[in-house]
């Protein structure tokens, strides 16, 4: 538990909460609808390192008491799991499988996407939610996306994915309706990837 020194240490959330916490809320239902596009979140944040101003709204939108959340070695090793613990009230634990959401600070350090929870038969909801920083989301390998909320098919370029990511998303594509979904962050930007999508490199 966090004490009152340590909580006066701690970098701020949002500055009016409730109506940041909609846009925000609106702003990723867009980007999950809208798979492929890049959705910009108007926030202000400076969050504690080495989260993205992107990452920490996603964090201050849709964590709270009830939410499980796993962090990489980058953001477990900082202020982050005390960050979140204060302003969410979110467990941090330590099994990617037990995850409803995963933040991914560096996306050299993903476990497979098998890892985590794709959700049972009766309850595909309940699986983990992936926040992956890149360093850019235009400029790598191009990719074609096709599915629902897209319009015909998109290209998208995300930067310094690991290696096999792309084959491990068509194992998860395939367990639809079941599968992990992904949101893809770099500053303030935000593209969804859920599992209903499929990618082609």
């Amino acid at each position: 538990m966090s004490t009152s020194h340590d909580a006066a240490l701690l970098k701020p959330g949002f500055t009016d909460a409730v109506f940041e916490a909609q846009a925000g809320f609106r702003a990723l239902l867009d980007a999950l609808a809208y798979a492929g596009r890049i959705t910009t979140l108007e926030v202000s944040l400076d969050p504690p390192a080495p989260l993205d101003p992107a990452t920490a709204a996603i964090a201050l939108t849709l964590f709270d008491f009830d939410t499980k959340v796993w962090l990489d070695a980058p953001a477990a090793a900082g202020p982050v799991p005390a960050w979140i613990r204060f302003h969410c009230g979110s467990p941090i634990v330590s099994e990617t499988h037990d995850a409803q959401f995963a933040l991914v600070a560096d996306a050299r350090h993903l476990p497979g996407l098998g890892d985590f929870d794709i959700g049972e038969d009766r309850h595909p909801d309940r699986s983990s939610t992936l926040v992956i920083q890149v360093p850019a989301l235009t400029g790598g390998s191009a990719t074609r996306w096709t599915g629902p909320g897209i319009n015909g098919s998109i290209e998208v370029a995300i930067a310094a994915l690991p290696e096999g990511f792309w084959a491990q998303w068509d194992d998860n594509h395939a367990l639809y309706p079941q599968g992990v979904d992904v949101l893809f962050v770099c500053g303030r930007q935000v593209i969804g990837l859920p599992r209903g999508v499929k990618v082609e490199v």
